[in-house]
């Protein structure tokens, strides 16, 4: 289990806005709720972005350590994003594992208008990659790479709790 720390993020979302930058600043940035806020956050502000929208696709039953997944990843409200239309948009997420929830939003995003869509994740869990293409032909941006559950600082404390109840 790879826990991160906040020195840990704010160094990864600097290494990622440094290289959207040298792409293009995109206009719009989606965040993939609940994990994905936390660093939209940070790379809006690092990026000078100010149009953060909230999406929230699901793939797990619930928060604990290696949970299990739903059969497909579920959408709440895609109507919240509002109209992307001709926007250059950025999707971000704390952690990808099997890329299928990010993969949904990206398409929620095109099919909301949206000109140009790249995306970015603090993390990939290889162990859980199921995708057709590896990661690095998938994500625009990764932070990095583990074989492996990644615990963030913003969810240090409901983890502990798992970890002791298993």
């Amino acid at each position: 289990m790879r826990h991160l720390d906040w020195d840990d993020v704010q160094a990864q979302a600097a290494r990622i806005a440094a290289a959207i930058r040298t792409d293009g600043v995109p206009q719009t940035v989606v965040a993939v709720v609940r994990g994905g806020m936390v660093p939209a956050v940070l790379l809006t502000h690092q990026l000078g972005v100010r149009d953060v929208r909230a999406l929230e696709v699901t793939h797990t039953v619930d928060d604990s350590a290696n949970a299990a997944k739903t059969t497909e990843p579920m959408v709440r409200n895609p109507a919240s994003l509002g109209g992307l239309d001709g926007l250059d948009v950025l999707v971000v997420d704390d952690v990808v594992g099997t890329g299928q929830a990010l993969a949904s939003a990206v398409r929620i995003v095109e099919q909301a208008g949206a000109a140009r869509v790249r995306s970015a994740v603090l993390v990939v869990n290889e162990a859980n990659w199921t995708g057709d293409r590896p990661p690095g032909e998938t994500v625009t941006w990764i932070g990095e790479t583990v074989r492996g559950w990644v615990v963030f600082p913003w969810e240090a404390s409901a983890s502990a709790g798992a970890e002791e109840a298993s």
